[in-house]
């Protein structure tokens, strides 16, 4: 039997807030996995989620069952909106920051991948970019080594995937964050590089 299909439907400022606790359980759960190993708090994702819930260009798009059990959820925000250290980082490298959308994060629980989430997920995130008139489409994704004996051997990197999504991997534009790993005790400097898109 196929699985149901999933619902979504897309969030922004007091929608978006009546639903931060479910959404930062979500953030939680996936980020702790690899290749992030965010050993995360929710009231600080709470906080986080809270943040872009008050950007007046934010948007979330947030999967769900029939049952209405919240199982994925990807965001973004215009450029002009995000934090210093990403704007810094899109206009060291040319980067118009007013003409660009970046999308924060995309979370999904493993049982429902592979259901068209991840499309989904993009399709109305660059449609909302294109709504507001931006004609850049921006992500990272941590950087890590191929070797770590901490890479699960059945991991597939989502590289394909994002090519196909018309992304193009950009190693010269980086920043860094700094999270705590699950099993440590302090958090540590990560690299994170971009993927960048065109809007038509």
């Amino acid at each position: 039997m196929s699985p149901a299909p999933l619902l979504f439907e897309t969030l922004s400022g007091a929608a978006l807030t009546a639903r931060l606790d479910t959404l930062a359980g979500l953030r939680t759960k996936v980020f702790g996995d690899w290749p992030y190993l965010y050993d995360s708090d929710p009231g600080y994702e709470t906080r986080y989620l809270a943040v872009l819930a008050a950007s007046p260009g934010a948007l979330v798009v947030a999967a769900s069952t029939a049952e209405g059990e919240a199982v994925g959820m990807a965001t973004c925000q215009p450029g002009r909106e995000s934090s210093a250290s990403l704007r810094a980082s899109w206009a060291a490298a040319g980067l118009d920051v007013d003409m660009l959308c970046y999308f924060g994060e995309s979370v999904l629980l493993r049982e429902y991948r592979g259901q068209g989430a991840g499309v989904r997920f993009f399709v109305e995130r660059e449609a909302h970019a294109r709504r507001l008139g931006l004609s850049i489409a921006a992500f990272c994704s941590v950087v890590r080594n191929e070797n770590d004996p901490r890479r699960p051997r059945d991991y597939t990197p989502l590289d394909d995937f994002w090519r196909k999504r018309g992304y193009t991997p950009r190693p010269d534009i980086s920043t860094v964050m700094h999270w705590r790993e699950v099993g440590d005790t302090r958090e540590t400097p990560h690299v994170l590089s971009f993927w960048i898109k065109q809007l038509s």
